[in-house]
Parts: C-alpha cells; structure tokens; sequence
C-alpha cells in the first residue's frame, strides 16, 4: 500500500470522464491510442500525464487508457501494462529494458532482442503537489516505479528552471504475459509547449 506524507486532498472519480472522446478542436491533439497500423503493431499513444495527482494507465493489448486520482482509495484498472505520472512509470509485473538504438525502426529491423535485463519497479517516492515549492513544501507519496524507463526524459532540477533532456532511446518493457512492447518518448509537451503531456511511438507486440 502506498503511503503518504503532508495533507489529503478530496478524491474524485478514478476515470477521466471522457476525456479521450471528445472531439478536437482545430489544430488540437487527441489523446489516446492514434496512428496505429496493425499491419506493422505500430502507433503512438499521446497521454495527458500533467497532473500531479493522477496516475495515467496504459493498455496496449486493448489499446486504452485509464486514469485513477492517487489519493482517491479506489482499486487500480483490472487489467493495465505500463502506468504514467508525470514523468514517472510503472510496469505492471514486469520490467524495462534500455536500448542503445535511437529508433524503433532500426530496432525492429534489428531481427533480435538486445542482450540484457529487464528492470522490476522498485519504491520511491512521487510527488503529488508542487503548489508549496516557493516555501519549500512539496507533497509526496511513496509509490512503486521503473526507474529504467524514467531514464527516457531527465530532469535536471539542479538549476532553475529545470533542463529537460530526452534520452531519445528505445526501451523495452516486458509485460505480465511475457509479450514486449517498444516504446520511444517522442515529445513531453503539446503544441503550446505545456509540459506533462507525452508523445510515445511503440511496437507492440515485438515479433521477430
């Protein structure tokens, strides 16, 4: 069980309530599962991952999204493979891989799995309000993480503000089934460079 340290705040329900069904506007991103071609198992998955309090669930067997309020008390979704906060991540019994390529394509084009092992989530500690952080005030909770596939964006907090730097790297999770998904962060912002929000190529599922 996850614990938690400074206040509570109010739970609300554990979905975003059809927040990847409306319609787009004009120029305007939609989140979700997009650009998929089963043909090749490839798509991106763009998640809104900005808030603080909410844990983003992603399941690529069925290709949806799910979200829970951290503090809420309710269950997590039956059935999710990889889990986004903010810049953090979960893998559902599993693990993730670093790779050394830079794109999926040479990967896949690769013929075989790189040599090396699969990293479980270990506990850490996430934070979950940033609204003190002037008086030296930030919430946070203790939470299981991946901290391989966190490598996929680094956050340097050493100066203000704080420097962003994509890996650029391909990262191999393996699932609860055992079947792998590859995935490359593409982007953290949207187009108004608000960050938390995720652009994530992927394979899934790795065959070779």
């Amino acid at each position: 069980m996850m614990g938690m340290v400074f206040i509570s705040f109010p739970s609300c329900n554990g979905t975003f309530d059809g927040i990847y069904d409306e319609p787009a506007k004009e120029n305007e991103v939609q989140y979700g599962f997009k650009n998929v071609d089963l043909s090749k198992n490839t798509g991106t998955v763009y998640v809104d991952a900005s808030s603080y309090t909410r844990w983003i669930y992603l399941n690529f067997h069925d290709r949806t999204i799910d979200s829970l309020e951290i503090k809420s008390g309710d269950a997590e979704p039956a059935n999710w493979d990889v889990a986004l906060h903010r810049y953090d991540s979960r893998v559902l019994d599993g693990g993730a891989m670093e790779t050394e390529f830079t794109e999926l394509n040479a990967f896949v084009k690769s013929g075989k799995l790189p040599e090396g092992e699969f990293t479980a989530d270990v506990m850490s500690r996430i934070t979950t309000d940033m609204s003190g952080m002037m008086d030296g005030n930030i919430e946070t909770i203790e939470s299981p993480v991946n901290e391989v596939l966190a490598k996929w964006l680094d956050v340097d907090t050493s100066t203000m503000p704080p420097i962003y730097t994509l890996s650029n790297k391909v990262y191999l999770v393996k699932l609860k089934d055992g079947t792998i998904v590859a995935l490359k962060l593409k982007d953290f912002r949207n187009e108004k460079f608000d960050k938390g929000f995720l652009t994530i190529d992927y394979v899934y599922p790795v065959q070779f």
